[in-house]
């Protein structure tokens, strides 16, 4: 279909025409790579019909700790920055459908990424002890 679409640009330009549609299919190729890496599920056999308890109470406390540590430095972020970060890094969205839901164009949603994450950066920098237990 994308060779069909791109047909009307054909100029010759002394290249075969194979050439023109190897480049289209390299582009395809490459288009399906990125996307795969993008996506962060892990297939697996069976979907599992409860939760795992098997972790210990000090464990379960530590997650609930760090959960909370990470809703405190989120609440610090514009609203817009935290929403596009747990939109863009929680939820798994490209900047384009992050940009959708948004209303806002890819580019403003990618600068604000970066400045949120960039403003995060800084606040753990200066609290060293949270980000040692953070990670």
């Amino acid at each position: 279909m994308a060779v069909l679409t791109a047909l009307p640009n054909y100029r010759r330009q002394g290249r075969p025409f194979l050439a023109f549609v190897y480049t289209i299919a390299g582009n395809k190729v490459a288009d399906a790579h990125r996307a795969g890496a993008r996506t962060r599920t892990q297939p697996v056999a069976e979907v599992p019909e409860l939760p795992t308890t098997d972790r210990d109470p000090e464990a379960l406390a530590i997650d609930a700790d760090v959960s909370a540590r990470m809703a405190d430095l989120l609440d610090e972020l514009p609203g817009q920055q935290r929403e596009i970060l747990l939109l863009r890094i929680a939820a798994g969205l490209s900047a384009e459908e992050t940009a959708q839901a948004l209303g806002m164009s890819p580019g403003a949603v990618r600068v604000a990424q970066h400045r949120g994450l960039a403003k995060l950066r800084r606040i753990l920098e200066g609290d060293t002890g949270l980000a040692e237990q953070l990670i």
